[in-house]
């Protein structure tokens, strides 16, 4: 897939996150790849997804543009999403139409250089880059890397940001008066109205993951509303 038709694909349409760690009840190939169906037969227009394996089952069953990443720890680091090369090696074997990385400021692994990991990715392949990012600062930074798309992803899970606990409005709406390349909106979007507002400020398209993909967080929100109620009637 081309890089023009892949953006026309999913220009003001809706991309899910089809995510589930080790340690969470849906985790498994198969079973992100159903999900990722459900999400196409829903209208989603692509797919992100974290790990090879996924990525793999995911275009396999659903035949849609993927958006792949590699959530991987390292020590002495805050970065997790596909922090080095050789999660980028690992993700260019099944060639998905954009890699995401984190492309904040903050110290990656090996003291790698984001700039660096971004032309590797140009130079070996005709894979997009999406560069997830925190703060102003850290889209200025990852423009400069030359990334061809800026994502919201990381407001809000950064020691800068950790305060927000909403979809960053403000951040994807200066984003979009101030850079030309495509402006996904990404991070605590929960209704369909939040996701029309960031269409409204100027996103090319929008990705919800937790609160379509997720069935324990969203059992835990109609939870913690019925307690509260419950408590209230005690």
């Amino acid at each position: 897939m081309k890089k023009n038709s892949f953006l026309n694909e999913i220009y003001h349409h809706l991309i899910v996150s089809c995510q589930a760690l080790e340690d969470e009840p849906l985790h498994g190939a198969e079973i992100m790849a159903k999900m990722a169906q459900a999400a196409k037969e829903g209208g989603a227009k692509a797919i992100r997804c974290n790990s090879v394996p996924d990525c793999i089952a995911i275009k396999k069953q659903t035949n849609l543009p993927v958006i792949a990443i590699i959530k991987r720890d390292y020590p002495n680091s805050e970065i997790y999403i596909t922090p080095t090369l050789e999660e980028i090696k690992e993700l260019l074997s099944v060639r998905p139409e954009v890699i995401a990385l984190d492309a904040t400021k903050r110290t990656r692994p090996h003291q790698e250089k984001l700039k660096d990991l971004v032309d590797y990715i140009h130079e070996n392949s005709d894979t997009l880059v999406m560069g997830d990012i925190a703060t102003l600062e850290d889209a200025k930074y990852a423009y400069e890397c030359n990334v061809d798309i800026l994502s919201s992803t990381l407001s809000g899970y950064t020691k800068e940001t950790e305060h927000k606990d909403s979809p960053d409005f403000a951040l994807v709406e200066e984003l979009c008066r101030t850079y030309t390349i495509p402006i996904i909106a990404e991070g605590k979007i929960n209704t369909p109205n939040e996701a029309e507002k960031m269409l409204e400020l100027g996103a090319w398209s929008v990705v919800v993951g937790s609160a379509i993909t997720r069935p324990q967080l969203i059992t835990k929100t109609f939870v913690q509303v019925i307690e509260k109620k419950g408590d209230c009637f005690a």
